[in-house]
């Protein structure tokens, strides 16, 4: 048997990765914060050296060849073990990682700082950088590769990423204190003023889901004013200005206070699960780590954190 001597820098193999993952040369480009020309050569140089092609390129972005998905999830493989190999060798084991995450807007204010806090405590120098979106932008943040991961409401599929199950929640139907409003059936909030979320977020996709199931379509409401995040439509419903639709997790200080009233609605029950919107290889680094570590967290996947409910 003869030897064989053949090398690949691994620049070019992070290259890969990232534009893989982003589906886009642009998007790639992007996130290693390079020009489109120069990701494009480097990936060149990279079917160049190995003497294959690695992408099929479309109008839609790039994906795959069959040697292209072969050498992905090689490569995969080795920057995981070489991630891990850095971990163990840091002080203690802990390493002080830098987080980067993106988190639609109740998830950010409501589920995460805790775990934050703890992940932090358990790793001091950790450094975490929060992005906060609706669902739609945090997909896309994790998408392009600006974010390694992130955490949405709403959604149970996303082009080129994988959703996995976190957390379990649900969605009421609240009025201010001191606002009149009533309602049985799904049918009585037609013409009542409604607090309604933007479009692309993932609390309003689901409550529209749920709503159509009870046979009332989002025509048949009256949208007193659109708001653009969680903390506004808690305030407008406190202030009496129309009925919000609002976590649980979000409202259990206003719930416990009486600022605001859930509306006990016989046929609407709005249930959800916030996902971790993850690429399509392995997590690294941080990443991995602090995801690992909420699951570890929970009782599992699509279950409650009871610890902070």
């Amino acid at each position: 048997m003869g030897l064989y001597s053949f090398s690949v820098d691994p620049s070019l193999l992070a290259t890969f990765l990232t534009v893989a993952d982003a589906g886009r040369v642009l998007a790639g480009a992007r996130a290693l914060n390079l020009s489109q020309p120069a990701v494009t050569a480097q990936i060149r140089r990279l079917e160049s050296q190995l003497g294959t092609t690695l992408f099929l390129r479309s109008a839609r972005g790039v994906s795959l060849t069959p040697a292209g998905r072969r050498l992905y999830d090689s490569a995969r493989r080795v920057h995981a073990l070489l991630e891990r190999s850095l971990e163990e060798l840091a002080p203690g084991g802990e390493g002080a990682p830098s987080l980067q995450i993106a988190a639609s807007t109740t998830i950010a204010g409501h589920v995460l700082p805790p775990l934050i806090a703890e992940f932090a405590r358990r790793r001091p120098g950790a450094r975490v950088r929060l992005s906060v979106g609706n669902t739609d932008e945090v997909l896309d943040l994790v998408r392009r590769g600006a974010v390694p991961l992130g955490l949405v409401e709403g959604h149970g599929r996303a082009s080129r990423l994988r959703l996995e199950p976190f957390v379990d929640d649900e969605i009421v139907a609240c009025r201010g204190a001191a606002f009149p409003a009533r309602a049985r059936r799904a049918r009585d909030l037609a013409g009542q003023p409604i607090l309604w979320r933007e479009q692309g977020s993932g609390t309003r996709a689901v409550v529209e889901r749920a709503l159509r199931r009870a046979g009332l379509a989002a025509r048949d409401l009256s949208v007193a004013v659109e708001l653009g995040s969680t903390e506004a439509i808690k305030g407008a419903a406190a202030a009496g200005l129309g009925i919000g639709f609002l976590s649980r997790w979000s409202i259990r200080e206003e719930l416990a206070l009486g600022r605001l009233v859930p509306l006990e609605i016989a046929d609407l029950s709005i249930r959800r699960t916030f996902r971790w919107a993850l690429p399509s290889g392995s997590l690294s680094g941080a990443a991995r780590l602090f995801h690992r570590f909420c699951l570890e967290r929970s009782e599992g996947p699509g279950r409650p954190l009871p610890v902070f409910l």
